[in-house]
């Protein structure tokens, strides 16, 4: 077969931009929102001294005395959260922004703030999950490690 010099010439520029497509940058992507987050959101948090729970702005901080809250990838534990949240269960990004958490319970738990000590999140309760008569509505937990 034989190429007159303009194919040649288009041949050879299609060849060098293809090979200057695959020749990307090969460092690897930084870690992701959810890389990020939840190496702050990973350990154990308590109210310390400053945490508290309010149930549509009213503190109801003492009706959960040692509430404590935890997690590790994938799955969380609680201490004295009552009918509040399940003792122990699984949750999940819902999407790549991590700015919310569903629970396995099917919880959804906006992050309000999140720095390495302090963690604030708000949810919003029906009422019909097993909760103590009274508790439904807006929920906002602040806690620290």
């Amino acid at each position: 077969m034989k190429f007159n010099k303009h194919t040649y010439t288009l041949i050879l520029l299609a060849l060098a931009g293809s090979l200057l497509l695959n020749c990307g940058d090969d460092e690897p992507a930084g870690p992701t929102d959810q890389d990020l987050a939840f190496e702050k959101l990973a350990g154990a948090w308590t109210f310390g001294t400053s945490g508290s729970i309010t149930l549509d702005g009213q503190d109801v901080s003492l009706n959960y005395p040692g509430f404590s809250l935890s997690f590790t990838d994938g799955t969380y534990l609680t201490q004295n959260a009552g009918d509040l949240l399940s003792a122990s269960g699984t949750w999940q990004w819902v999407d790549e922004s991590a700015e919310v958490i569903v629970l396995d319970s099917g919880e959804q738990v906006t992050i309000v703030n999140l720095t390495e000590t302090n963690f604030q999140f708000s949810f919003t309760s029906d009422g019909t999950g097993g909760e103590v008569a009274g508790t439904a509505g807006n929920y906002v937990v602040t806690v620290e490690k």
